[in-house]
């Protein structure tokens, strides 16, 4: 399952772009505070390698989260035989992705899921830490606007590959 490490470049390459002086970096900057002495400063070897392990584990979530048959799958995984690949729950499983494997596995479902992802909780999280921290709209919109097409595009990938 190579498709998982793959997606996980996702936020690092959609990071590079959307906060990129040519689109939302000089406002970004602004938003956070952050200057372009401290951003020079900032050890990048450890911030991009520490960003695609956490892409790996967003990635295994949102196969999760936008892959319907991974459901099924788990209802089943802990019943005797399923493992081993025996016995009635993994007949049944294996019958069902036989006749249902392949429903809503597209890159457009996928990309709805993610942008329900990036709505539902994306949006809140940045939200309550942005205004506890006393941050703006603007900050909360470049952050969620990031986090909504990141998310689309990695679970319309996944939905679509694995």
């Amino acid at each position: 399952m190579l498709i998982p490490f793959l997606t996980a470049f996702i936020p690092i390459a959609i990071g590079a772009i959307w906060y990129s002086n040519a689109l939302f970096g000089k406002a970004w900057m602004r938003a956070t505070g952050i200057t372009e002495e401290k951003q020079k400063s900032a050890n990048m070897a450890l911030i991009l390698g520490l960003s695609y392990v956490f892409g790996i584990m967003l990635s295994f979530a949102m196969m999760q989260w936008s892959i319907h048959q991974f459901s099924t799958q788990g209802l089943f995984a802990t019943q005797e035989g399923f493992a081993e690949g025996t016995g009635p729950y993994f007949e049944y499983f294996k019958n069902f992705m036989s006749q249902y494997g392949g429903v809503h596995r597209t890159f457009g479902h996928g990309a709805a899921h993610g942008l329900i992802g990036g709505l539902s909780i994306a949006l809140p999280l940045i939200s309550i830490n942005a205004l506890f921290e006393q941050r703006g709209w603007k900050y909360i919109l470049i952050h969620v606007g990031y986090w909504i097409i990141t998310l689309m595009l990695m679970c319309g990938v996944l939905c679509q590959f694995v």
